[in-house]
């Protein structure tokens, strides 16, 4: 059975003048129900072992998924930023379950992204960005960026979705985006390091447009924004009472540089013994995380199925960094922090 294409012309003709698309009926709500259930056992999970260990007095059980990790954060930040780098899917996160994977790879997503991309054979790359912005929390608030910013300069002119998907309704209130729109076209304006929180950050003096023209992002649960990577945006302060929970993620055309099939070189040493990158692996846009087959009309049989999305992660959290977008921006920002 065909999957029905959630976006119109107009939807697409619209992400490419303005450089982004806040599209409200991407996923049925339901369909993230099992993302989100999945990624409560795992708060609760790691809050018993730290539990365990002497860390964490109170386990907060009897709150919901939307404000759990908030009381455990106010109790002791260190148990709060432990459970949060265990989820947000960084190199050597923990959260790799199914149900991750199964919005990655969501068909009504995918038939999206091909419509935006023109193509049916699409590329994901396997890092993602669990982001659970807590309340009142500065951490949780990113400087002005372009994704490229955090890319090789080398596919700087190529396009690369990313897709914000909240796992709440994303309002003004709990912290959405603010973008501005019809500035993707020109250059990778430059950012500079040392933002809020470590971020890279543009400075308002080489925003390609003044920050006051920016679109807010509001976007219900169920919705996707879709934005290219050369889009600049930035992240508010949440001021509700709950967790605005959301994912980001990130697909691009095969035509684009890439890694999917490609491995580390392996000692033979035994599995997954002292990996390292080679030239061949290095040409993909971030070459620190795997990317892989999600669609392809023209060699399905390529298309990489959980259990290698998983193992390709694992070998590609093991091996070491030889690209860091910070070193691409030596210049320390001079904003407030």
């Amino acid at each position: 059975m065909s999957i029905p294409l959630p976006l119109t012309p107009a939807q697409v003709k619209s992400f490419h003048d303005e450089g982004f698309l806040i599209a409200p009926n991407v996923f049925a709500p339901a369909d993230l129900e099992p993302l989100r259930r999945e990624m409560a056992v795992a708060i609760d999970r790691k809050a018993c072992e730290l539990q365990a260990d002497g860390k964490l007095t109170k386990l907060h059980a009897e709150l919901d998924f939307d404000h759990r990790l908030a009381a455990i954060y106010r109790d002791s930040k260190e148990n709060g930023e432990a459970i949060m780098r265990h989820l947000e899917g960084l190199r050597g996160g923990g959260f790799h379950a199914p149900e991750m994977f199964d919005v990655i790879a969501h068909p009504r997503l995918l038939a999206a992204v091909s419509a935006l991309l023109d193509t049916e054979e699409i590329i994901a790359s396997s890092v993602y960005r669990i982001r659970p912005k807590l309340p009142n929390l500065g951490r949780g608030i990113v400087p002005w960026h372009q994704d490229s910013g955090y890319l090789a300069a080398s596919c700087d002119q190529h396009l690369i979705i990313t897709c914000w998907v909240p796992l709440v309704d994303a309002t003004v209130e709990n912290g959405c985006m603010q973008i501005l729109p019809r500035t993707h076209k020109g250059r990778v304006a430059e950012h500079r390091t040392g933002g809020n929180a470590g971020f890279l950050v543009i400075e308002d003096q080489d925003l390609p447009a003044d920050p006051r023209r920016a679109v807010t992002a509001a976007c219900p649960r169920g919705g996707v924004v879709f934005m290219t990577n050369r889009t600049p945006h930035c992240s508010t302060p949440n001021y509700s009472d709950h967790i605005r929970w959301s994912v980001d993620l990130r697909y691009q055309s095969a035509e684009v540089p890439n890694n999917a099939g490609l491995w580390p070189e392996l000692e033979e040493l035994g599995d997954l013994a002292t990996p390292g990158f080679d030239e061949k692996v290095t040409v993909a846009c971030y070459p620190p995380e795997a990317d892989f087959v999600v669609q392809s009309r023209q060699h399905p049989e390529t298309v990489t199925r959980y259990e290698e999305y998983v193992r390709r992660r694992e070998v590609y959290d093991k091996t070491p960094v030889p690209f860091s977008a910070y070193g691409r921006w030596p210049k320390e920002a001079t904003v407030a922090k």
